[in-house]
């Protein structure tokens, strides 16, 4: 165990001193180090995934207003199989450029709409999934809110590619509406829902 902890230190260090390295040497480190982690796990008898998952938790209570930050208020769950760790924030390095394909939910109907897309996510599902950053699903009064956040808004054929893999997975209807919101505009606007960028 101690042995272990050490290299996954040592690997952690060697990650933080090549930040100043171009974007593809980068990539070929995180690349390596998944290979590497993959081979640990399929030694120890584990199934390895392609990627890193972490579930984030964050409870507001309606009509309460706080003096703490959202990135305060955020509480880690778990996280299993690592490339790396996008915590759900506009500001993240990996979101930053992105945004989010919003879809409205009854009440009733939201948990299994969630459920199909977690399980899509983790069994690596969905086309487009390396472009896909995380999910989220807003629990309010009268309807639920399932985001799912990609890397590139502006890449438009990407965006509509994502949308289109979603709908196709959750068998949502052609004619179903789904909005989409570049996180620099609810950066802009302070708001995740409102004032969306696109519909489709």
């Amino acid at each position: 165990m101690e042995i272990s902890e050490k290299k996954e230190q040592e690997n952690n260090n060697n990650i933080s001193q090549t930040t100043t390295l171009d974007s593809s040497s980068t990539a070929d480190i995180i690349d390596k180090e998944s290979e590497e982690r993959q081979a640990r796990d399929l030694k120890a008898g584990l199934h390895p995934l392609k990627h890193k998952f972490i579930f984030w938790y964050t409870r507001r209570t309606p009509g309460v207003r706080t003096q703490t930050s959202y990135e305060d208020n955020i509480k880690k769950i778990v996280e299993f199989s690592t490339v790396e760790g996008i915590r759900p924030l506009w500001e993240d390095s990996a979101n930053c450029n992105g945004g989010k394909w919003i879809i409205r939910f009854k009440k009733v109907v939201s948990g299994r709409f969630w459920e199909d897309l977690v399980l899509a996510l983790v069994g690596d599902q969905l086309d487009y999934s390396d472009d896909i950053c995380g999910a989220v699903l807003s629990i309010r009064y009268n309807e639920d809110i399932l985001s799912v956040w990609n890397r590139n808004a502006s890449d438009r054929q990407g965006v509509m590619a994502l949308r289109d893999a979603i709908k196709r997975h959750l068998k949502l209807p052609h004619s179903y509406v789904m909005d989409y919101k570049p996180h620099d505009a609810s950066l802009r606007d302070n708001s995740s829902y409102r004032n969306t960028w696109l519909r489709g």
